[in-house]
């Protein structure tokens, strides 16, 4: 077997058993699941970084018509212990 074969093998036998957790949530995940939440519809949606931390802020317009921001953590930049 070559290295090259070897290390494609390992590597896909590594992301298949790494739980779906490990990788967090995406912006997409975050914004449906505000949407649902809030009961509201989505006005914007962006990721923030500070430092080792990404979170999702999410602007929503609620049936009331208040425009609130909820901010969902992003958990893969978490240490394993």
């Amino acid at each position: 077997m070559s290295r090259k074969t070897l290390r494609n093998a390992c590597l896909i036998l590594l992301v298949w058993f790494v739980p779906v957790s490990t990788f967090g949530i995406t912006l997409a995940e975050a914004t449906r699941k505000a949407a649902r939440v809030q009961n509201a519809k989505v006005l914007s949606a962006r990721t923030v970084v500070k430092g080792n931390a990404r979170t999702h802020h999410i602007k929503v317009l609620t049936k009331n018509g208040v425009v609130k921001t909820v901010r969902i953590a992003d958990n893969s930049h978490k240490k394993r212990r």
